[in-house]
């Protein structure tokens, strides 16, 4: 089918789409443009704590923390590891290191109330550092395991699910995902959307880095490689065709198609996400509208499509989209998830009716003047082991 098709009737903008748009303005203004910004904030800091003296101590003190930030924002695309505007994520943590120290200062004016609030300065600072320059690349393999009597192959059958890749540019993330692909060496491939960044959609370089990484990843691993298209402001039809022409990779955009390998028989379904359930179930239906006893593995983007899924008796559903949150906090775990379900499906592996729903945390991360920050949230690819349950128990 042609990748041209247009995207399907309905989209609507939703409020995380306008907010990276708005937050993408900001990052149009250089950090060095906001210094009677964060001078005023340090002066701000500094009030709280000038009845016990200490006023001009904490001002330069604040204004150490905001400059060593802006310093590890700034050096990220420098050093080649992320490619996100500093200044949003920039005053996001100066207001936050300014509330906090007026609060302590109001409430706690001691030398004891100022360690504290340092202590407390240097684990933010600590924080940001390792969600913006360790664990966006910590990129691990989840290893599954799902048994059906409908696998009746002569080996169990490895099917490796990448997600969200994001790309800006070829970052050690990516180089990693090479690597561990062609260690891995899966039986098949499955991609769930979301090719480039959002601030990249219309970047030609970055089009151009992310053909090659597709490339480089049917060369390192020549097995069947599936595709489906993301979210509608990701994965504009005007842009991905020219990225994956030529390539070695089945799109399934509205379709189905019957994979033999190991001994197997897949029916495997692809969707296009058009982030409205409304219309995406009706498609989904009129996509699976007949019974099979082969095995069957659903590709939509978000997990949305759940009930319909479950109701249609599709064996195994992959997608990603959430980003597990991105940034996730302790015991709430993700605050923001894209999903019409919010939390409920989060991410990782959910079992419903006879419906195995796997939500991938992906690779990449937001784009516009979000951070490129994961916390407690790493980028993971995830290595299935297909079988029937007699290979499970031999």
């Amino acid at each position: 089918m042609s990748l041209t098709k247009d995207d399907p009737a309905g989209y609507h903008a939703r409020p995380l789409h306008i907010a990276l748009l708005l937050t993408d303005l900001l990052g149009l203004v250089p950090p060095l443009i906001l210094t009677p910004i964060w001078l005023v904030l340090a002066v701000v800091a500094g009030w709280a704590w000038a009845r016990v003296a200490l006023g001009p101590t904490v001002a330069i003190v604040s204004l150490a923390f905001i400059l060593a930030d802006t310093v590890s924002l700034m050096l990220l695309p420098r050093l080649g590891r992320s490619y996100g505007p500093p200044t949003p994520p920039l005053l996001g943590l100066a207001i936050v290191r300014t509330l906090l120290t007026v609060g302590f200062g109001l409430l706690w004016p001691t030398r004891l109330g100022l360690w504290l609030t340092a202590a407390l300065q240097f684990a933010i600072l600590a924080v940001a550092v390792y969600a913006t320059w360790i664990e966006p690349f910590r990129l691990g393999v989840t290893q599954a395991e799902l048994h059906s009597p409908k696998l009746n192959g002569h080996a169990p059958l490895r099917l490796l699910h990448i997600s969200d890749l994001h790309v800006e540019r070829i970052t050690p993330r990516e180089r990693e995902l090479l690597r561990i692909t062609e260690e891995l060496a899966p039986d098949i491939i499955v991609l769930t959307g979301d090719y480039l960044n959002l601030s990249r959609v219309y970047d030609t370089q970055a089009h151009a880095e992310a053909r090659h990484l597709l490339a480089r990843l049917s060369e390192i691993a020549p097995v069947p490689i599936y595709a489906i298209t993301g979210s509608p402001p990701v994965d504009r039809t005007e842009i991905i065709p020219s990225i994956f022409d030529g390539l070695p990779i089945t799109w399934l955009l509205d379709e189905t198609d019957e994979l033999h390998i190991n001994g197997h028989v897949l029916q495997i379904a692809g969707l296009r996400c058009s982030r409205e359930r409304r219309l995406d179930g009706p498609r989904l239906q009129a996509l699976l509208n007949g019974s099979s006893d082969r095995f069957t593995l659903l590709l939509y983007h978000s997990p949305d499509l759940i009930p319909e899924a479950a109701a249609l008796g599709v064996d195994l559903y992959l997608c990603g989209h959430t980003h597990g949150g991105q940034i996730r906090l302790p015991l709430l775990g993700a605050v923001i998830t894209s999903s019409d379900f919010w939390k409920r499906y989060e991410m990782g592996r959910y079992e419903e009716k006879n419906t195995t729903l796997y939500v991938s945390r992906g690779l990449g991360m937001e784009g516009k003047g979000a951070p490129r920050a994961r916390f407690l949230a790493p980028p993971e690819i995830i290595l299935w082991t297909l079988s029937h349950p007699t290979d499970a128990s031999s």
